[in-house]
């Protein structure tokens, strides 16, 4: 076909993603171009996500380029995007995913056990507030907005005793000497989604899904529809106090949820299940079941 064009956001991580993907495309003989964008969510710096529309502020801008022609497809962390996109849109390609994990980054201290009592922690993330209440109630959690590299900028000017960021852009930049310690799922739950790469398109667009179809990775794909589908069913938002994680163990997909009161006790719910998953609709079902399963727990 002719060139591809990638709507992508113009931060440092965004880019590297979007030129990961308009690697593999080239390496199949297509010709691929970026448009690099700048969107609401890149803009608004002094508010939380959760209070200024939440994470579909991130993609709201590519999708209209999406919708004007002007790119074919869209380059996404997929836990930006939200649970149910806008009619007249796809997720065409889910890839192989990258560490899920969340990780500490701090100058001075080599685990979270090591900060002192009071030390100030920063996050932008609603369920990393939460899974770090429960963690260590002591400590005084501050917001922190901006891209990677603004956050760890933060972090070095010595605003935050620590942060915590996502495993995945720490090392697909290069940075994994930054990390301190890396959180293992039982000690905090990744978000749904987090270090897997989503391809959005045009739904009509059915050239491109076919063309996008060998960078998809299935077992990646069905794990986070199952979080996806958690996140779906406490309502959808990307900016609520929620964790969901799933992988597989040989056949059977397995998958645990945590969500917190931000506003009230450290303590979490959880819920958990397993079962043999071999497409979208049964992934999509087990992830319901958990959340079924936290609502009955208390979480709302």
């Amino acid at each position: 076909m002719s060139k591809l064009v990638i709507a992508t956001r113009e931060s440092r991580l965004a880019l590297w993603q979007a030129n990961h993907v308009k690697s593999l495309l080239e390496q199949r003989g297509h010709e691929v171009a970026l448009l690099g964008m700048t969107t609401r969510g890149d803009q608004i710096l002094d508010r939380s996500l959760s209070k200024v529309g939440g994470k579909g502020l991130f993609v709201k801008e590519l999708e209209t380029a999406l919708e004007e022609g002007r790119a074919d497809i869209a380059v996404h962390s997929l836990k930006d995007v939200p649970m149910d996109l806008p009619e007249g849109f796809a997720l065409a390609c889910v890839m192989e995913r990258e560490d899920p994990r969340d990780a500490l980054v701090s100058p001075k201290y080599a685990s979270l056990a090591a900060l002192p009592q009071g030390a100030v922690v920063g996050t932008s993330s609603l369920r990393r507030v939460v899974l770090l209440r429960a963690l260590r109630p002591d400590l005084k959690i501050e917001p922190l907005r901006g891209n990677l590299d603004t956050r760890l900028r933060k972090l070095d000017e010595g605003q935050y005793d620590a942060i915590v960021l996502a495993a995945a852009g720490l090392m697909r930049l290069g940075l994994a000497a930054r990390i301190r310690e890396v959180f293992e799922p039982a000690q905090m739950l990744p978000a749904a989604g987090q270090g897997a790469l989503g391809i959005e398109t045009r739904a009509g667009r059915l050239d491109l899904i076919e063309l996008l179809a060998p960078l998809a990775h299935q077992a990646t794909w069905l794990a986070v529809s199952a979080e996806r589908a958690v996140s779906r069913a406490m309502g959808g938002s990307c900016s609520m106090p929620l964790a969901a994680h799933a992988r597989f163990s040989g056949e059977y997909l397995q998958i645990s949820a945590a969500w917190g009161d931000p506003q009230g006790p450290a303590d979490l719910v959880r819920a958990s299940d397993a079962s043999a998953v071999g497409n979208l609709a049964q992934a999509a079902t087990l992830g319901a079941d958990v959340a079924a399963r936290l609502r009955a727990g208390g979480a709302h």
